[in-house]
């Protein structure tokens, strides 16, 4: 039996994961832990990790330790993603978490995030052609499938602490900020060059938004596990009013909202706006979202290398 631990740096929440395998390879999940170090706030336009952010982060790796170090011989392969990659102190970010930690960091590309969304969901989605779509806080990845093989990938720098910060969209918005970020996001959609090749595709849903827009209608809907997520879909229209109904409101109202998590309802706005934005663009009437992402095509490729052979 192995027990395998995936530590993730993201740009707006750091997680733990930690899987037993036994020895056909069959992965189950015994443990998850989240912490929101936010690690991308205060970055900029000049992209530099801040102090506070950088603290934080550690505090929470150092927490994630405290429990991994009590399983026996824990295999740990630890990512970061979007801050990271962006930050231009990233070695000396990497150079405090080895030595406070003792984590040796792997720091994916955006491609390669890209390509392990699509591995974390291939399995998990039955259908032929779809649009993955992760929107993180600090970029957004995705992945045109098509016949159930991945034909584009890409990822772009912008994600939902970003953008809630750079269009002032973490309290009340007023008109002309948001119009401005539709705007800006409209622009960067348009540069992808093969993204009009998933006009009216399905989209595949991943992220912290993601998991708050779900949780929100699950709760509205009076589900018993509003945390199941996996196959759970909203129409376009469904998403709109939820979207228009989380505008209405300042961040103190957002924090009462049912679904929303109180550390994610300045970034809430920002962070669902790109998919409001591309609904749009490619005029797709269905989210469908998945428990799929990062991690995941990170445990399937660590199963196929050493468990098993094709």
């Amino acid at each position: 039996m192995k027990n395998l631990v995936i530590v993730d740096i993201g740009s707006n929440s750091s997680r733990m994961a930690i899987y037993k395998i036994d020895v056909d390879g069959f992965c189950t999940e015994v443990r998850r832990c989240k912490s929101s170090s936010r690690l991308s706030e205060g970055m900029g336009p000049e992209k530099y990790l801040t102090p506070t952010a950088i603290s934080r982060t550690i505090d929470s790796l150092k927490s994630f330790k405290q429990i991994y170090s009590s399983i026996p011989n824990p295999t740990v392969i630890t990512i970061a993603t979007a801050a990271v990659r962006q930050a231009k102190n990233q070695k000396s970010f990497l150079k405090k978490v080895r030595k406070k930690v003792g984590l040796n960091v792997r720091v994916l590309s955006g491609r390669e995030e890209a390509y392990y969304d699509y591995l974390g969901v291939i399995n998990r989605v039955k259908m032929n052609d779809y649009l993955v779509m992760d929107i993180g806080g600090a970029s957004i990845e995705l992945v045109r499938v098509r016949g159930r093989k991945r034909r584009d990938l890409i990822s772009i720098p912008v994600g939902s602490v970003n953008i809630s910060e750079r269009f002032n969209l973490k309290n009340y918005v007023n008109g002309a900020d948001l119009f401005n970020a539709q705007r800006f996001l409209k622009n960067i959609f348009h540069r992808v060059p093969w993204l009009n090749k998933a006009s009216h595709y399905q989209i595949i849903l991943l992220g912290g938004a993601a998991r708050t827009l779900a949780r929100i209608n699950r709760n509205h809907q009076h589900f018993y596990n509003v945390d199941y997520l996996n196959g759970y879909h909203l129409n376009q229209h469904r998403i709109l009013g939820t979207y228009e109904m989380l505008l209405r409101k300042n961040l103190s109202d957002r924090k009462n909202v049912n679904g929303l998590e109180k550390d994610r309802a300045d970034i809430i706005l920002g962070g669902l706006l790109p998919l409001i934005t591309l609904l749009d663009e490619l005029d797709s009437r269905r989210v469908v979202f998945s428990d799929g992402g990062v991690r995941e095509g990170i445990i399937n490729e660590y199963i196929n290398k050493y468990y098993r052979k094709y």
